[in-house]
């Protein structure tokens, strides 16, 4: 039976490796899919991983009806044999509702990548309704890891080096640009929870190594 599936875990835990690996077993076997992608770091409509790995992707708007484009590439004599929508956490809950609805009435796979909560903690709409109608969730098994060595479990962003847990829930990482500020320059690291409660990136604790407390020497003999 067709399923609406759910690959989910933190950055760098390579979901977007994944989406790519099952487009490249399945097209090699002669299937043929449709891929989608929003917001990718390798820029407007491409799907890509942090190894390097990129393929072109329809980049998928806001507005955009994912039945209805489906649909349309079969009436107009495309071959549609499964969906990929890499970074689904960024897509709007009718656009998870739409996913769901190829699943049901066109009985195609439809594979969802992408990160459950955002900077803040806070569950994305897209990945809220992922969990809600998902057939099957499979958290992937590749571990990111804390600075600390920890499993990260937890996102953060900085805003110029700066660990920050308010701001728009969507900017696009390793860009500078007016977010906080002029020419601010927005990161993202993994933690664990309690680096990312205490606000404790690797800059800051390579800092507060550096700094540590200096015993009083008297030189004078």
């Amino acid at each position: 039976m067709p399923e609406l599936v759910f690959f989910s875990g933190t950055m760098d835990c390579g979901k977007s490796t994944l989406a790519l690996q099952i487009e490249h077993n399945r097209s090699s076997r002669g299937l043929q899919g449709m891929i989608y992608s929003r917001n990718d770091r390798a820029g407007h409509g491409k799907l890509s991983s942090r190894l390097g790995l990129v393929t072109e992707a329809v980049e998928a708007a806001h507005g955009m009806d994912f039945y209805t484009h489906v649909v349309d590439r079969l009436s107009a004599g495309g071959r549609v044999d499964y969906v990929i929508a890499d970074e689904a956490q960024f897509l709007v809950p009718e656009q998870i509702d739409q996913l769901a609805r190829i699943v049901d009435d066109l009985e195609l796979d439809v594979f969802a990548f992408g990160i459950t909560t955002d900077f803040r903690s806070k569950l994305f709409p897209g990945s809220q309704r992922l969990v809600e109608l998902a057939d099957r969730i499979e958290v992937l098994q590749v571990e990111a890891l804390c600075w600390c060595g920890a499993r990260a479990t937890h996102n953060a962003r900085t805003v110029d080096g700066r660990m920050v847990v308010e701001g728009a829930q969507v900017v696009v990482g390793d860009v500078v640009g007016d977010v906080d500020g002029p020419h601010t320059e927005v990161g993202y690291e993994v933690l664990c929870r309690r680096h990312h409660r205490r606000r404790q990136t690797s800059a800051a604790a390579r800092a507060a190594a550096l700094s540590p407390d200096v015993l009083p020497v008297d030189s004078a003999k």
